[in-house]
């Protein structure tokens, strides 16, 4: 990200893994782009079945509305530019490609072009002749109209050098002159136009891998062997298929459409089988009901075809899934029959074939249905712990998944589904009720849209996809970022079918280049062996007689893949970057870490408030939460935010208020901002006690040292623009005697709520005295604001202001250039026109630019407002064990200090900020130590606050407690590491206060 932003001028293509946060890239450089000033107008292009999920996205994270530009925009905007008409808009890639359509966006242009499946744009080499396709031509024209441009993809590059060159080439037209010189850049790590990064490589900041392996296994079975019904159902349907081929072939000229469409349709019938004798049955009934149709009335015989070009036969890949699924089931009834002799004969056909695959269904002699009740069977031997045993299994047709869902709950197994005709919100609810409830998700491709599976870690392939693509897609929906156990992957394969053989030798074949190259194979797959290839050899084999082997040889097969893993390595390199600043990020990181909301506080105040709101809860052994009773209030708040944040789920059975819990254990349903629930109970507190603080309340100090108010403001911070920058809440203490001081706000999680005893406090006198101190500190905080937006400003002037310069002394060469040729008698008047409006356009960006920067830096307080007070009381009765001494604590303070900088770490005391710590200690390397420091005169336990005992849990292994004894005498240090993980303090909830004996501490090795 850092690299791409350094470009006066972004043309930029993005490599990454299926599934990856490709919209999360985009949306950062697309706000970066918009803050800088260099990006007003914005196009997204992406395959049509992702465009509700990139809008969707945009809008969640980054509240960006995209207008969609279809053909409904077009017959809406008559008279009206279209691409003119809304400054950010989407559109999909084939409805952009048409010839009409593609022509009218050369008119336009834009500031940024986001292309997302970029690779889709592919332009081959023959010779010395070029084939440009339509996706193609429409990629020269995005290049042509877009000052910045992002191509994002997972499949780059092919194995074939001259195609990656012609990609390249879209994004910078003749930058690379052959892929020799690709090659070279990418050895020298000197590209500027290609990043890569594959998860294989990716480590978090100590190094540890943030993949964990996967496992690919196919399971093999024989229908000859184990199912003699089902082979010779399979031997019937090839039969069938050949025969319909062969009289294809007799009457149709070879390179035909109507042939070609004729052989997809009948391939569709042997997908259909290798998914599920169902899923055939379903096609053969539809097959034979259009078939009837055409034997009663003979006039739509001459024009039942529906006829695709090959073009639009691979844009089916495009289509969403349920526009696939009704084209296929269109594709399923073309016929080669041409009178009603032949239509009637091969309704008998198919009649024999239902009739067999009706008896194979009510017989339940299915054997890849055993193979898979024993796979599950065996994956429940092996997990025994049902949140262990999240298990996804995958079909590419919707007629199997609906099978596959009844049979699994016959067989005691709870199931979710999910299916391209379901809408994203139900697919999102569906992935919470798999996480939550059920044991198995049966799905189709359409799980991989908008959805997060790497909660589980298992997944069978009930058929196999022959696109490449998909079968590394499917992977990736559980082999993802939050996957942390290893990844185990079944394919069932039926080893006697001539598909079957063609899939599992092609398998075997990629396990074998696994063992040399690593699991990145799979990450290449569809650069090693394209669809097209693929379905063309399955096709081969289904419809000839030939040796699967002679096919294999025919193609190359084995040869093609050795040499295009060569390709791939060679070419492509892995192009790293490598100017990282770690101690920055690590430091970056710590603060992150330092100042990030506790779970812990989230979960009291969702949990209290549950309570006021009339529900309940229970904690649960293994410590988590269970919620027992939503109240009815909640569930219809939840209802009227349900186009905001989704809908809530039925049962929280197990809860976490902890990411980092719900990473590793993926049953427990994560309760945080932004989830339903915790919105439903935010509205709730809203509503109901949003005049609260005015009124006051009232705490008790266990320390009995605080006696007095502390007020509340919020402070503002607003710009030249008018935008308000900064905020924050400030605690002010007015004391009992009269002192008046700043103090941390989050000091409340440290005191315990009282009963007012009636007393009532002169809050306009409080207020004043307050104004004082508020002023000092007012000041004082805008001057670190101030230094900040300097910082930001500088940024901006460097890269901003440098990229527009850069882009006006461009288009000042351009203009000279043609200037010259227009003496030369060339008719270049329209384009120096064009140039020259551009340039104005970048010089006003320019100077808009500057303004705002200036304006930016021109900041100023507003009055802060006054949000609430409340009375502290210190604590009677409380022991001194619960209380700390400061001359005692002083002692302790300096012993730790000196003992960080003789161990060669630098020390900052932060112990005035209530951080939960008291030492922020660096090492060189900018590792980070978070010290609470305890100091007893003699031996003594010590008390936690709940602000440093939940910072202990969050910190965890960089969380240290000092606890130094006999301070005053001869002291003696004892280091705890993660004491939230070694020490089971005892908690007293009257006083909030951990209790950590003496003696634990004396036994646990510094």
């Amino acid at each position: 990200y850092g690299r791409i932003l350094k470009m006066p001028r972004i043309r930029y293509l993005i490599a990454d893994d299926p599934g990856a946060g490709k919209t999360i890239m985009a949306g950062l450089v697309i706000k970066e782009l918009e803050l800088r000033g260099l990006a007003k107008r914005i196009l997204i292009v992406v395959p049509g079945h992702l465009k509700d999920q990139w809008k969707r996205e945009l809008h969640d994270k980054f509240r960006e509305d995209f207008n969609p530009v279809n053909r409904n925009t077009i017959e809406e905007s008559y008279g009206v530019d279209y691409w003119k008409k809304d400054d950010k808009v989407i559109t999909s890639m084939d409805f952009a490609k048409k010839d009409e359509i593609r022509k009218s966006l050369e008119s336009t242009e834009f500031d940024i072009v986001v292309v997302d499946e970029a690779h889709k744009m592919s332009a081959y080499r023959y010779g010395n002749k070029t084939k440009e396709t339509a996706r193609y031509k429409l990629g020269k024209v995005l290049s042509k109209i877009s000052t910045h441009l992002l191509f994002l993809t997972a499949t780059p590059h092919r194995g074939d050098p001259d195609n990656f060159r012609l990609f390249l080439d879209l994004l910078e037209p003749g930058f690379f002159a052959n892929a020799k010189i690709i090659k070279e850049a990418n050895m020298r790590g000197e590209n500027p136009l290609f990043i890569r990064r594959t998860k294989e490589e990716l480590v978090d900041f100590n190094g540890k891998k943030l993949f964990p392996p996967r496992h690919v296994m196919t399971k093999v079975y024989k229908w000859q062997k184990e199912s003699p019904d089902e082979m010779e159902l399979y031997n019937e349907l090839s039969r069938y298929v050949r025969r319909q081929y062969d009289l294809a072939r007799k009457r149709m000229h070879a390179k035909s459409q109507k042939k070609r469409n004729l052989t997809f349709a009948l391939i569709i019938l042997q997908r259909r089988l290798a998914s599920s004798t169902y899923a055939l049955l379903k096609s053969l009934e539809r097959r034979k009901k259009r078939l009837q149709e055409l034997l009663e009335n003979r006039e739509k015989l001459e024009e039942q075809n529906l006829f695709l070009s090959d073009e639009e036969i691979e844009d089916m890949e495009d289509l969403s899934e349920e526009d696939r699924w009704k084209l296929e089931q269109n594709m399923e009834s073309i016929s080669a029959a041409q009178n009603p002799r032949e239509i009637q004969e091969e309704i008998d056909a198919v009649n024999k074939l239902i009739n067999m695959a009706q008896k194979i269904i009510d017989n339940d002699k299915e054997i890849k249905l055993k193979e898979l009740k024993d796979a599950i069977e065996e994956l429940r031997m092996k997990y025994p712990d049902p949140k262990d045993r999240k298990i996804v299994i995958f079909t590419e047709s919707r007629d199997t998944l609906e099978y596959l869902a009844d049979k699994v709950r016959s067989w005691g197994y709870s199931v979710t589904t999910i299916h391209g005709r379901m809408r994203l919100e139900d697919r999102v609810y569906a992935e919470k009720e798999f996480k939550s409830e059920t044991e198995i998700l049966i799905a189709t491709e359409a799980a991989g849209e908008g959805i997060n599976l790497q909660f589980s870690h298992l997944m069978i392939n009930y058929d196999i996809p022959w696109n490449p693509n998909r079968l590394e897609q499917r992977m990736g929906r559980i082999h993802r970022y939050g996957q942390t156990k290893e990844v185990y992957i079944f394919n069932l394969v039926a080893i006697d079918t001539r598909e079957g053989q063609v899939l599992n030798k092609l398998l075997t074949k990629l396990r074998e280049i696994r063992e040399s190259m690593g699991d990145k194979v799979f990450d290449v797959v569809s650069e090693i062996i394209s669809d097209r290839t693929l379905s063309e050899m399955i096709t081969e084999a289904a419809l000839s007689a030939r040796d699967i082997d002679e096919i294999f040889k025919d193609y190359k097969v084995d040869e093609e893949i050795e040499k295009r893993i060569k390709t791939v390595k060679e070419e492509l390199g892995d192009v790293l970057v490598t100017n990282m600043d770690m101690n920055y990020i690590k430091e970056m990181r710590n603060m992150a870490m330092q100042n990030k909301l506790i779970p812990e506080y989230t979960r009291n105040f969702f949990l209290m408030a549950l309570e006021m709101a009339g529900g309940s809860w229970h904690m649960r052994n293994d410590g988590f939460v269970s919620i027992d009773r939503i109240p009815p209030e909640i569930k219809r708040i939840d209802d009227s935010l349900k186009k905001k944040y989704g809908g809530m789920s039925k049962k929280y059975p197990k809860v976490t208020f902890d990411s980092s819990v719900s990473f590793k254990h993926p049953d427990a349903q994560l309760i945080t901002f932004g989830e339903p629930f915790f919105e439903a109970i935010m509205e709730w507190i809203e509503r109901h006690f949003s005049d609260s603080p005015m009124k006051g309340s009232v705490f008790c100090d266990p320390e009995g040292k605080m006696d007095g108010y502390i007020l509340f403001y919020e402070g503002a911070i607003r710009d030249g623009l008018g935008n308000i920058v900064h905020k924050k809440i400030f605690a002010i203490y007015v004391d009992s005697n009269g002192e008046i001081k700043e103090i941390p706000p989050h000091i409340l999680w440290d005191l315990t709520p009282c009963k007012s005893n009636g007393e009532e406090a002169d809050v306009d006198e409080l207020k004043k005295k307050a104004s004082k101190v508020m002023i000092s500190i007012l000041k004082n905080h805008i001057k670190e604001i101030k230094e900040e937006r300097l910082r930001q400003a500088k940024i901006k002037e460097k890269y901003g202001i440098k990229s527009l310069n850069y882009l006006i002394d461009k288009l000042d060469e351009e203009i000279i250039n043609y200037e010259k040729k227009k003496e030369m008698g060339e008719d270049v008047d329209i384009v120096i026109k064009n140039k020259r409006a551009k340039k104005k356009e970048y010089e006003i960006a320019l100077d808009e630019l500057r303004d705002s920067i200036e304006r930016e830096k021109d900041i100023s307080l507003m009055i802060p407002n006054f949000v609430g007070t409340v009375r502290v009381k210190p604590m009677l009765g409380v022991s001194d064990e619960m209380k700390s001494d400061p001359e005692i604590e002083k002692i302790g303070m300096k012993i730790a200090m000196d003992y960080e900088m003789k161990h060669g770490r630098k020390p900052i005391d932060v112990s005035r900020e209530n951080l939960g710590f008291d030492i922020l200690s660096r090492d060189e390397k900018g590792n980070a130590r978070y010290i609470e420091v305890k100091a007893r005169a003699k031996v003594g336990r010590i008390a936690l606050t709940r602000n440093e005992w939940f910072k202990a849990n969050n910190l965890g292994e960089n969380y240290y407690l000092y606890v130094v004894f006999n301070a005053t005498t001869k002291p003696e240090l004892k280091i705890i590491r993660n004491p939230a993980e070694n020490i089971k303090p005892k908690e007293v909830r009257e006083v909030v206060r951990y209790l950590i004996d003496w003696k634990d501490i004396l036994t646990i090795n510094s």
